[in-house]
């Protein structure tokens, strides 16, 4: 199960809007950006990602829960996300390098391709999105901030 831990924003009617940050680095080593995937993380146009979980406990904004998704989920997704248009990509230039025998036309064929994988692999996302082993799950739930209260003597 892959697990990450997430800051309530909003619970309402059973849906948690969930604020998760990226990590600088993988989580492997103590590097922290010396391999490359803290550049990656930068790269996307959002440094925090938002989801929605159903849970029927309230949940107050600002309070941290752990969420889990499982690993073949992922990995599902992944394939069906990447491999999709890649396998579509390498099939439509080999089917026009057979057929015109030119290389500017397995170049379209190629694009063309994987275009038709990129919308094979959406039309069948759409599909499994809503499956239940496709969700992520809340595994643990923090305390609320407004439960702890400092003392000074």
């Amino acid at each position: 199960m892959m697990k990450e831990w997430a800051t309530v924003i909003s619970w309402q009617q059973g849906i948690a809007l969930l604020r998760c940050e990226p990590h600088a680095g993988c989580g492997n080593c103590h590097a922290r950006g010396g391999c490359g995937s803290d550049l990656l993380n930068k790269l996307g146009p959002e440094s925090q990602h938002q989801l929605q979980v159903a849970i029927d406990q309230p949940l107050e904004p600002g309070q941290r829960v752990e969420v889990g998704i499982s690993e073949g989920s992922l990995l599902r997704s992944a394939m069906l996300v990447y491999l999709t248009p890649l396998f579509g990509l390498i099939a439509g230039g080999a089917l026009f390098q057979t057929i015109f025998v030119t290389e500017a036309m397995t170049a379209v064929g190629a694009v063309s391709g994987g275009i038709a994988g990129f919308l094979l692999a959406r039309r069948l996302a759409a599909k499994v999105e809503d499956r239940a082993d496709y969700q992520p799950i809340v595994l643990q739930i923090g305390l609320p901030p407004t439960a702890l209260r400092i003392q000074q003597d």
